[in-house]
């Protein structure tokens, strides 16, 4: 469920609010309603949102007002609904911050349409970097500078211990063996590098004649694959 996208529906006719969660949800989104401006701040203190569709005419604060106070906040983007159709209308509501106007009555499919071209705009999260990579029997701690079998710790040079960090880093992709000799200090040459290369093979692989894990790219350097 944390990977739908969360939807606020403010509206405080009743009966379209309930429409429109039910309707929503059926489509795959998680939904939540508020039926004032008041309920919906209610809500935001205390979940985080990824659109909210908001009736512009409520009584109380209405949501124009509510759009300008979240794009000042910098809250989620806001689709407004609206049964005022007019383009001074429209434009008040983008001018407040909304990002999409869709006025009333409509259909439910253009909203939908509507809500998913604005969610695509949406910047993606950064993926988090993983802890750690998973090497067959062997793990890589990439916080600690660590392999480990198990629960013990595999004993790496200083030199050896560079080289998993720089190949770590570049983790499904080939770094060359210049680099890896500028990176290192490895004597400052490839050779030395194939060397490493070697030792870390003997240590970390099944086979380190046919290495699955620590491997050669023909013309490009070395690369680390973990499972």
């Amino acid at each position: 469920m944390e990977d739908r996208p969360h939807i606020l529906v403010v509206d405080d006719d009743t009966r379209l609010r309930e429409l429109l969660r039910k309707y929503l949800t059926d489509q795959g989104y998680v939904v939540a309603t508020a039926a004032d401006a008041a309920d919906a701040r209610a809500k935001l203190a205390g979940l985080a949102f990824d659109l909210i569709v908001l009736d512009v005419m409520m009584p109380g604060e209405d949501g124009l007002s509510l759009t300008r106070w979240l794009h000042g906040i910098g809250g989620p983007p806001i689709l407004l609904l609206t049964a005022m159709g007019e383009v001074d209308d429209r434009i008040r509501g983008l001018e407040s911050g909304a990002d999409d106007y869709l006025s009333k009555p409509f259909e439910p499919r253009e909203l939908l349409l509507r809500i998913a071209s604005i969610l695509r705009r949406l910047p993606k999260p950064e993926p988090e970097p993983a802890a750690q990579l998973g090497l067959g029997g062997f793990v890589w701690d990439i916080a600690r500078s660590e392999l480990r079998h198990g629960d013990e710790v595999v004993r790496l040079t200083t030199a050896e211990t560079q080289l998993m960090e720089i190949l770590a880093e570049a983790a499904g992709s080939a770094v060359s063996r210049d680099d890896l000799a500028a990176r290192t200090g490895a004597a400052a040459t490839p050779r030395a590098v194939d060397v490493q290369v070697t030792r870390l093979r003997k240590k970390l692989e099944d086979d380190p004649r046919n290495p699955r894990y620590l491997q050669t790219v023909r013309g490009q350097g070395y690369l680390l694959r973990p499972d």
